[in-house]
């Protein structure tokens, strides 16, 4: 299949890698440095040097009847990219990152026959260039693999090596993530920030805010999904708070916090515009 990727970052690139060793027909959209690397290159390239053939270019043909254009940007940036995604050719157009906004836009925009949105189960950075990519196997689906709302591109996603399942209630699950991840991004980047873990004070916020965010998910008529993460949201504050309070200790978290809290803002705003009543502690905790 012919298989367009809008953003190929560490996410992105993942995809791109594992779509073409698959076979697949695959081209990366991407911009400033990034394509400036590419464009050398003409694959991706993973820090073990193995390669992945693409064709690269700075910009999304729209007359291309694209199997699928997938679009790994973050949310503050589809804006850029949805004029092309509007007016390509393309048969469908997966949506993949973080959001607690409603989707109903991004529906409109490219068409709801078109419309597919999915969340990968992938931990990946980029060094020099180079892809560092783990995917998560089915063996850990019990916690999360990657997920789609398409039967059809779970089943090609699988086959390529992304094991995929898929999740109906996107918007369910996209919000129920919002509140869970919000407090941990914020937990990184204090990590990151400061080169030490937070105060058990700072911990109980966040461990509060954790909380403010599933009653929010619950209160905009979302259950929480999945279901196995409704514990969190019952559990007593001191036992979310030593949680925190150890998490940000471990190494892993300064290194993602490396990313900055732009991010977790832009789910915070989200959060706060869709009830800012039911939203106070976190509208506290924004940076």
């Amino acid at each position: 299949m012919k298989i367009a990727i809008v953003g190929p970052g560490a996410i992105g690139s993942t995809f791109a890698f594992h779509l073409a060793r698959a076979g697949h027909d695959v081209t990366v959209v991407a911009r400033g440095a990034r394509l400036a690397w590419l464009e050398k290159e003409r694959a991706i390239v993973t820090t073990e040097e193995q390669r992945a053939p693409v064709e690269v270019s700075a910009a999304l043909d729209t007359t291309t009847p694209w199997d699928l254009v997938l679009v790994t940007v973050l949310e503050s940036q589809v804006d850029a990219v949805l004029p092309a995604l509007q007016h390509s050719a393309a048969k469908q157009v997966m949506f993949m990152f973080n959001t607690f906004a409603p989707l109903d836009r991004l529906r409109d925009a490219v068409g709801a026959h078109r419309f597919v949105f999915g969340f990968p189960a992938i931990l990946a950075e980029l060094k020099e260039g180079k892809l560092d990519s783990h995917v998560i196997p089915r063996s850990f689906s019990a916690l999360q693999i990657t997920i789609v709302t398409d039967p059809a591109w779970a089943e090609h996603f699988s086959k390529a090596g992304i094991p995929t399942d898929t999740q109906p209630d996107m918007h369910s699950w996209l919000r129920t993530h919002a509140a869970l991840v919000v407090p941990v991004m914020l937990t990184a980047n204090h990590a990151h920030e400061r080169g030490s873990g937070l105060s058990w004070k700072e911990s109980r916020e966040l461990a509060l805010g954790l909380a403010e965010g599933f009653a929010l998910v619950r209160s905009l008529g979302h259950p929480v999904t999945p279901s196995n993460l409704a514990i969190l949201g019952k559990l007593p504050a001191p036992v979310t708070t030593l949680g925190l309070w150890m998490l940000s200790r471990h190494p892993l978290m300064a290194s993602l916090g490396a990313h900055g809290p732009g991010e977790a803002r832009t789910l915070i705003d989200a959060m706060v515009a869709a009830a800012p009543a039911r939203s106070t502690r976190l509208q506290s905790l924004r940076p």
